[in-house]
């Protein structure tokens, strides 16, 4: 019977967080204001780390320039930013793991908080099977800068599972696996038949050993 194989996308199989480097490369790009959009990307992502994001503030922040720039233009700086920014931060361990888990005919999952826009062109480029990803509001082709649904963040990560479970009843938690770096994902983690830190957090780090999980890292 296939598994799911479960993998959290930023700092697990990349070796960078993409909703951070997206920021970044819009600062680049000249597309926001330098200096205002630095500032509340470090600021963010630091509050991510520390598993104390408000996740509504931040993707009213992070969701803005999907509204404020066409959809075609979005297209068009995503293909440089893939090329750029996330290609180089996928190791050959990132992709011996997925392989292994394809020769085993796992059925292969990214569950990120990530919104959409970012992620589903990455998904794409590591081979998996399907993503769970928070999904931007799209009205006549274009975004709004709003959520649709819920955030796949904490505990939002396992709803949106269960919600997905739901049209894909062949597959179950049953011998399940979930691979994450962070604190944040500890909802889902303690769901799984098989939870493994990667390069986890201080947090995840102590909690991992305690519940004798296995750690690894993907890093070169």
């Amino acid at each position: 019977m296939t598994s799911l194989a479960i993998f959290d996308l930023d700092n697990t199989l990349l070796s960078n967080d993409s909703d951070f480097l997206w920021g970044q490369f819009l600062v680049k790009q000249n597309i926001v204001d330098a200096d205002y959009y630095q500032e509340k990307n470090i600021y963010f992502y630091e509050e991510y780390k520390n598993g104390t994001l408000d996740i509504n503030e931040f993707l009213a922040f992070s969701l803005k320039p999907l509204a404020d720039n066409a959809y075609q233009k979005l297209q068009e700086l995503h293909q440089v930013f893939m090329e750029q920014e996330i290609m180089p931060c996928v190791t050959q361990k990132s992709f011996a793991l997925i392989n292994k888990h394809k020769q085993q005919n796992d059925y292969c999952l990214i569950i990120t908080a990530t919104n959409l826009f970012i992620t589903a062109p990455i998904a794409d480029y590591l081979g998996m099977n399907d993503i769970i990803a928070t999904i931007p509001e799209m009205i006549n082709g274009e975004y709004t800068g709003k959520v649709e649904g819920i955030p796949s963040f904490q505990d939002g990560k396992v709803i949106r599972l269960q919600q997905w479970l739901k049209n894909h009843e062949e597959l179950n938690l049953h011998g399940s696996y979930f691979y994450s770096d962070s604190i944040n994902d500890l909802p889902l983690l303690e769901q799984v038949s098989y939870p493994v830190a990667v390069d986890p957090d201080e947090k995840l780090l102590k909690h991992a050993k305690n519940k004798g999980w296995e750690i690894i890292s993907l890093k070169t």
